[in-house]
């Protein structure tokens, strides 16, 4: 058994971090020691790995929480986690095209001042001092 600090080791993350998915109902409440210590099986850690594995790609916690309750049925058919994958990837191809297009306008905003000027004569600073819907 391991306790809280050991599992969060393991798994490479932070204390905080495994009380926060415990709060979340990620991680089922775990067992006491005697001087009511959190004590953690190899399950625990196994599945601490898993919600890991799907933050490392951007999933978020409800996405996470279906396939868990997935996985804590093996028994039942996974085209759920078919579709449910294929959302994250639209979501993941609208975030790139919004990353494109941000890319794109810091870029234009970098080209409104190319060589060193005063502050106060700084074309990305002009730029950023006046709203958006006003910018030609």
């Amino acid at each position: 058994m391991l306790r809280i600090g050991e599992l969060a080791k393991k798994a490479d993350c932070l204390v905080q971090t495994v009380r926060f998915y415990e709060a979340e109902g990620l991680l089922p409440e775990p067992a006491r020691s005697e001087g009511n210590f959190r004590l953690y099986g190899n399950v625990a850690l196994q599945r601490l790995l898993f919600i890991r594995r799907c933050r490392a790609k951007d999933m978020a916690l409800n996405e996470i929480r279906q396939l868990l309750s997935f996985q804590d049925r093996p028994e039942v058919d996974c085209g759920e986690v078919n579709v449910l994958v294929e959302s994250h990837i639209a979501q993941v191809r609208t975030k790139i095209k919004e990353l494109h297009e941000l890319e794109r306008e810091l870029m234009d905003l970098r080209s409104s001042c190319n060589t060193a000027r005063t502050a106060r004569e700084c074309g990305i600073l002009k730029s950023l001092a006046v709203p958006a819907s006003t910018q030609g």
